[in-house]
């Protein structure tokens, strides 16, 4: 079986990551791997689990990506995939209009990932034109029956974002030499109470809420600490100097640390006392999050998309209302006094095994 990926490119995130997977777990079943993207830093790790790469530009909105269209084409009957799984909007243009040119006896299957909530117009609809479709939460599969009902419900197909359980268990702890290493860089952090918001710098993933959060608890007493893990990408400059001031303002400034992007998230997230998930916008999965639940850390979040999902089962109690920062100071003040941990091991259907099979079985029927 001959898989081909499309995606706009590899640099980082998490559809790169489950594609990285993907090519990972499917060549240990023999299955061929390629993948189509404009590049980026993650390619060497992809070509790493034995998949090739083509560097086509998939990532941008320009008039160009019309000639990929017959370019893409090309590679198709070069390459002769069985299957095309696209795992963005763009790629999944390019790739329905390539498929046209190509014969009939020619064309591969064309299969679709739903890995965002993207917005509701005819150009985000191509995603719910694949043979099928693939939902990454429960959330995601009634967010496409809602906003696309001439979809046929039995074309989607659930299959959750992935952990890998060898890295990330209960039971887990950093190494010493890690600790030591962190305390000489946070020495400010020795007492306090320390929040963990692992999210990349844009106005929905809800950094804002921090501001309000800090300052409550301070208030109280609580030596509250957050730490704000995640790059500020090209273009979003403007939105962290705003969230600097904001910080400022309400003087909780010296108590934020920016890490940025960090390789070592899954340690940090282990020393915290709390993690948090403060999207505004609803998570499509929440992979994170997940990977907090099953290190066994205390995740707080608010109640809605896969991240909802996931505390109904595992944290109930970390459950807040969309949006209230009281609510959640609240909760926080109480966990500061009793700490409260996910009430089960994160397991199936969230299993790397699981998603690799059940994409396995799910291009089978489809062949």
């Amino acid at each position: 079986m001959k898989i081909m990926h499309l995606l706009p490119a590899l640099s980082s995130g998490g559809v790169e990551q489950v594609v990285l997977e993907l090519c990972e777990g499917l060549s240990s079943y023999g299955v061929e791997c390629l993948v189509v993207s404009a590049g980026g830093r993650m390619v060497p790790q992809i070509e790493k689990t034995g998949a090739r790469h083509f560097t086509h530009p998939l990532e941008k909105k320009r008039l160009r990506l019309l000639a990929e269209v017959f370019s893409l084409a090309k590679l198709f009957r070069a390459e002769q995939p069985d299957i095309v799984h696209v795992h963005s909007r763009i790629p999944g243009w390019v790739a329905y209009l390539a498929e046209k040119i190509l014969p009939r006896t020619q064309r591969p299957v064309i299969v679709s990932s739903f890995h965002g909530v993207y917005s509701v117009n005819q150009y985000s609809r191509i995603m719910t034109r694949g043979a099928a479709v693939i939902a990454v939460s429960r959330f995601i599969r009634q967010h496409i029956l809602t906003n696309y009902p001439a979809t046929d419900p039995s074309l989607i197909h659930v299959i959750p974002n992935s952990i890998d359980t060898s890295s990330y268990y209960l039971g887990y702890r950093p190494d010493a030499k890690w600790i030591e290493s962190w305390k000489r860089a946070f020495p400010e952090l020795e007492g306090k109470f320390v929040l963990c918001l692992p999210a990349r710098i844009t106005f929905w993933k809800g950094q804002e809420m921090i501001a309000p959060i800090i300052r409550n608890l301070r208030d109280r007493g609580i030596p509250a600490h957050a730490l704000i893990v995640g790059e500020t990408k090209r273009g979003k400059e403007r939105y962290r100097h705003k969230l600097e001031k904001l910080y400022a303002d309400a003087s909780i400034d010296q108590h934020v640390s920016w890490l940025g992007h960090r390789n070592d998230l899954r340690d940090i997230m282990c020393i915290a006392d709390v993690v948090l998930s403060l999207s505004l916008d609803p998570e499509s999965f929440g992979k994170t999050s997940l990977e907090a639940l099953a290190l066994g850390c205390s995740l707080a979040g608010f109640d809605h998309g896969g991240v909802g999902e996931q505390l109904e089962e595992y944290l109930p109690e970390g459950r807040i209302r969309v949006g209230d920062a009281a609510a959640m100071a609240d909760l926080l003040a109480q966990w500061y006094r009793t700490p409260c941990k996910p009430i089960k091991p994160v397991g199936s259907p969230y299993l790397r095994e699981d998603m690799i099979r059940a994409h396995l079985d799910l291009y089978r029927s489809l062949l």
